[in-house]
């Protein structure tokens, strides 16, 4: 089976996460900034898909060259085989982004690629009239930073992020993939109690028992590549998921609550939380940060509270913080693993985080402040 070079794309700040992931599905790789190159067959490229809880999208990386001229980016996106990924009738459209490079209207760009291609492909299946583009979708992206020309064929389609089961949301949600991340980082054990004292509309929660469960978080989704019936074998996809299904823990019992203060986010919460079927495994209920309790230990606690963005907000936000530092800091076996925009928590808080990791939420910068618990034996 042909073998592409392949890449997970991810938000800044978690490239690392989305390494490691790979690595440990068996893939050699190469973290760069927004991305980690690695090697693979279609199968790998569905695998991955279904597989990955942090990345954003799987590219095959169809070439990359330099090019400074129109004349050199259609020359060698020409010479390009683009036949071994495109059939005669496929639809792909070009989308292009250009940074610090001499070439850079990208309207421009994304139509002497398009125009390139156009040439090969009819060029190669002896078309002398328009090719018609009535197939299967394989969305391209040509990428040019420092006069450096990456080009791409997105395998995903809607971004991982979009695992399916969220129904509803709130004012600012946490795109799925994040919480996985802050999952990951919180180095959490499945047997352990995990809370979201904020939980908003239950992604965190729910991308916790996912990963409690090694459920993988693509199984209920499709991908544009599934569509690819010149690239992907009939039965491929099926089998991937089979394959991934049987490595689920179901029968692992989870300890896992979701606090908010609205009582219409904690609705939210519980109805996607059934669409991805985990009502067994996680408790939704309303309660105020400042009226929790526990004698658990062990524990971890992930949350995203609010930021306090707008000047009218800050005074509540950081009262908030106040109460988090006042109920929290009294338990030591519990790690703590707050997220927020507010360079200033730690004050709030009331004590130094133990690490700072800077993340972005979408554009925000963001800083994930991780207080370790000591592991009660």
């Amino acid at each position: 089976m042909q073998t592409y070079q392949l890449m997970a794309t991810a938000a800044s700040g978690i490239e690392a996460l989305v390494g490691k992931e790979l690595r440990d599905l068996g893939y050699d790789t190469r973290v760069e900034n927004g991305r980690v190159r690695f090697t693979g067959t279609m199968r790998d490229v569905l695998t991955t898909n279904v597989w990955l809880r942090t990345a954003d999208r799987i590219k095959i990386i169809v070439g990359e060259f330099q090019a400074t001229t129109f004349d050199e980016l259609f020359e060698k996106t020409r010479a390009l085989p683009w036949e071994s990924l495109l059939p005669v009738d496929a639809e792909f459209p070009v989308e292009g982004k250009s940074h610090r490079s001499q070439l850079h209207n990208v309207p421009s760009v994304q139509a002497i690629v398009k125009k390139a291609i156009v040439r090969r492909i009819s060029d190669v299946y002896h078309r002398r009239t328009r090719l018609p583009e009535t197939g299967a979708l394989y969305p391209l992206e040509v990428s040019i930073v420092k006069d450096h020309v990456l080009l791409t064929l997105d395998t995903t389609g809607d971004s991982l992020f979009k695992r399916g089961y969220r129904k509803a949301k709130g004012g600012a949600p946490l795109k799925e993939n994040m919480a996985a991340a802050l999952v990951m980082l919180a180095h959490w054990f499945p047997d352990n109690p995990f809370v979201d004292p904020v939980c908003g509309s239950g992604t965190i929660p729910i991308e916790a028992a996912l990963y409690g469960h090694n459920i993988a978080p693509g199984m209920n989704r499709p991908f544009v590549c599934e569509q690819w019936v010149n690239l992907v074998p009939d039965g491929m996809s099926d089998d991937v998921r089979d394959e991934a299904d049987s490595k689920a823990d179901y029968d692992v019992k989870l300890d896992i609550h979701g606090y908010d203060i609205d009582q219409n986010m904690v609705d939210i919460a519980q109805e996607n939380c059934r669409a991805a079927g985990l009502t067994h495994d996680i408790t939704f209920k309303q309660l105020a940060v400042k009226d929790w309790r526990t004698d658990q230990h062990n524990g971890v606690i992930v949350a995203n509270p609010p930021y306090g963005e707008r000047l009218s907000d800050q005074e509540t936000v950081r009262e908030l913080y106040q109460q988090m530092g006042q109920l929290y800091r009294p338990l030591t076996s519990w790690s703590k693993y707050i997220l927020t925009a507010d360079l200033e928590f730690e004050k709030f808080y009331g004590a130094r985080a133990t690490k700072r990791r800077k993340l972005y939420n979408g554009a925000l910068r963001t800083d994930l402040f991780q207080y370790w618990g000591k592991k009660i034996r």
